[in-house]
């Protein structure tokens, strides 16, 4: 019960404190909140973009164009041919026929060129295999499937190779490093709020530094004296992490429609998500311990160089 009193004692000072100077704890909050923003933002968003990323594989592909005037039984039989190839180039992959048919309706249906294909009157598309490699997306696998690629050029009936999606790996590659970059800046930008915690607790301290003198001379633990100060700490993460959020979900509502927009000139759709309640819970945890820490961090600075 003790125990219990200590701590609401320690949150009416704490809000107590706050009264004193309002001002000065809304415009902290709100340079707290500026850069807790941008990470909330980006964890957001890293969580919209996972299922994207699990929908495009970064395994490359070989495509491979037959002869327009290839019969379609040879067409057919060029696939053991194929995979042999594959074998002695070591070189693990599954193999996928496209017969010219299926390749014009896909196209049909992927582009809106149905007006353009009936200009042509018959079908330009050819038959065609379509080779997806696995476990040779490194650049040591690299030459292999180059190799290979060469190789299957050279089996007649085949008009051309494409190596395709190994612009992926780039993208892939890209990925990676945007989001390094990202955790850095969030990491960067957490210390900030820190900082700006640790000032503002710092200010407090040397704001009540008399009355801290007194309590202690009247046998004041640190404990007790500190504790006022790290609910300080939390208030100022719960509420800038709060008015973050109002950001961050002001901006989402802004950038949807663009965002929408975007998606549907390549014939796709996509809208950032709003956080659920879940993650909302998570964030706020967050500014509230980076609060707490930094206010942790000013009053034992503050009370070691006091004794």
């Amino acid at each position: 019960m003790k125990w219990l009193s200590s701590h609401y004692r320690a949150l009416f000072d704490a809000s107590f404190k706050i009264k004193m100077a309002p001002l000065s704890f809304i415009f902290n909050a709100v340079v707290v909140a500026l850069a807790l923003a941008l990470p909330m933002t980006g964890m957001i968003v890293l969580q919209d973009l996972q299922p994207l990323s699990g929908q495009v594989s970064v395994d490359p592909e070989i495509s491979i164009y037959l002869a327009m005037d290839l019969p379609r039984d040879k067409a057919e039989g060029l696939a053991t041919d194929f995979k042999r190839l594959a074998n002695q180039h070591s070189v693990s992959s599954s193999l996928k026929f496209i017969p010219r048919e299926s390749a014009l309706d896909h196209l049909n249906k992927q582009a809106d060129l149905s007006d353009v294909v009936s200009t042509l009157g018959a079908n330009p598309l050819p038959d065609a295999y379509v080779l997806k490699l696995t476990d040779s997306a490194t650049e040591g696998r690299v030459k292999q499937v180059q190799d290979l690629a060469a190789a299957l050029e050279k089996i007649d009936g085949v008009q051309t190779v494409q190596l395709d999606t190994l612009w992926l790996k780039r993208l892939a590659a890209v990925i990676t490093l945007a989001t390094s970059l990202f955790w850095f800046v969030a990491a960067t930008l957490c210390c900030v709020v820190v900082a700006v915690v640790f000032n503002t607790i710092r200010l407090q301290l040397l704001t009540h530094a008399e009355e801290i003198n007194v309590s202690r001379l009247l046998g004041a633990t640190d404990a007790y004296v500190a504790r006022p100060f790290y609910y300080s700490g939390a208030y100022l993460g719960l509420v800038a992490g709060a008015l973050a959020l109002g950001f961050v979900l002001s901006g989402l509502r802004l950038l949807n429609q663009p965002v929408s927009a975007l998606a549907q000139s390549y014939g796709t759709s996509f809208q950032l998500s709003y956080p659920n309640l879940g993650t909302i819970i998570f964030l706020l945890l967050v500014s509230i311990s980076l609060g707490f820490v930094g206010a942790s961090l000013s009053v034992w600075r503050s009370l070691r160089r006091s004794v």
